[in-house]
């Protein structure tokens, strides 16, 4: 008997594993469709709360969606114009700038050959290879810039989410033939989901443009664009100022020299510090109960499956996940692994 428990146990478990095998397969075959959704309902995270606000000021619902897609689209094209200029320009200049990296870089090695330190060149074009990183740098704007290729698609499916933002709530009790059900749980991670995507935003435009002035006052070229890959990697968690500043900080060294270098790269570290320690504690409070080593991990996993996309929604995704699984009992063990010590213990206070 226990054997044949045993055996179904095993039978249950490769069936799991089999399914998540072949979603992650669909999911990342249907790469593009399934980053144009999440674009769609991450704009529509950022368009709910002046819709909401709008209709509470007895606004009809069609034109408070109006209002708020017509805003969205100026903005996104007074954005779209100044960062799709600085980003031509700059992948003009790429052989250039990958040249000169280049002979900085050698300089440097001789220099330092010069004095007794050998393999140094080895080091700086093979394991380094900052010419790469820029390389990578226009590549992911690129990639960028197809994920919102199909920006008519993205803002009509936007349109229509906010359109049903208000109903849904009644449609899901009529599914469930419940009329006061009121989704206690839900309602909390939904708004939870949606105060964090609204204040990481307005956290991230800040530090963008804090980054962008800093590069102005330097005299750094395309300062607008490295403000904008500040605003977009400060989504990642932990490591995205550091990235950002990276091919920067390069892009100083060849055309201003390492004492601009250094000042580019301590004003990003400066700005991530503050806004990272300091900002998003006193605003976000808790940290929506994920340990450090699964931010980490699901930063991996997202980004590799949906690329720049996933990396910078890999926290809303992993909530979504840790939600999922918080509300099957038979799967509460994985919320446990995924969340940090603080919710553990509140779990098991919640047990006894």
């Amino acid at each position: 008997m226990d054997k044949f428990i045993n055996s179904r146990n095993e039978t249950h478990f490769l069936i799991i594993a089999a399914a998540l095998v072949i979603i992650i397969s669909g999911i990342y075959l249907a790469q593009s469709i399934v980053v144009l959704f999440l674009v769609s309902f991450f704009l529509a995270l950022i368009g709910t709360p002046p819709v909401l606000w709008l209709k509470e000021k007895r606004v009809p619902s069609g034109i408070a969606v109006l209002i708020v897609m017509s805003c969205m689209i100026i903005l996104l094209l007074l954005i779209g114009a100044q960062i799709g200029t600085s980003v031509a320009s700059f992948s003009n200049e790429l052989p250039l700038l990958q040249s000169r990296i280049r002979e900085q870089f050698l300089a440097l090695s001789l220099l330092l050959t010069s004095k007794g330190i050998e393999g140094t060149e080895k080091i700086f074009m093979e394991y380094i290879n900052p010419e790469a990183v820029m390389k990578l740098t226009a590549n992911l704007l690129s990639g960028l810039s197809s994920a919102l290729s199909d920006l008519v698609l993205i803002l009509l499916t936007v349109t229509f989410i906010l359109l049903e933002v208000s109903s849904f709530p009644v449609k899901l009790r009529a599914i469930l033939g419940d009329p006061k059900q009121v989704f206690p749980e839900f309602t909390k991670f939904v708004i939870d989901m949606k105060r964090y995507m609204v204040i990481k935003t307005i956290i991230n435009l800040v530090a963008g443009i804090l980054i962008a002035v800093w590069m102005y006052i330097l005299g750094v070229q395309f300062p607008v664009l490295w403000g904008f890959l500040a605003f977009l990697l400060h989504y990642i968690p932990n490591i995205g100022a550091v990235i950002s500043a990276i091919p920067a900080a390069l892009l100083a060294l060849v055309q201003l020299g390492p004492g601009s270098a250094l000042l580019v790269l301590a004003g990003n570290i400066v700005v991530g510090f503050i806004i990272g320690n300091v900002v998003e504690p006193r605003l976000m409070g808790r940290k929506f109960g994920l340990s450090t080593l699964v931010v980490f991990l699901s930063l991996i996993f997202w980004g590799s499956l949906l690329g720049l996309i996933g990396a910078i929604l890999c926290i809303p995704l992993t909530m979504a996940l840790k939600f999922i699984f918080e509300s099957n009992e038979s799967t509460r063990w994985i919320a446990l692994l995924l969340g940090s010590e603080k919710f553990t213990v509140n779990e098991i206070k919640k047990s006894k």
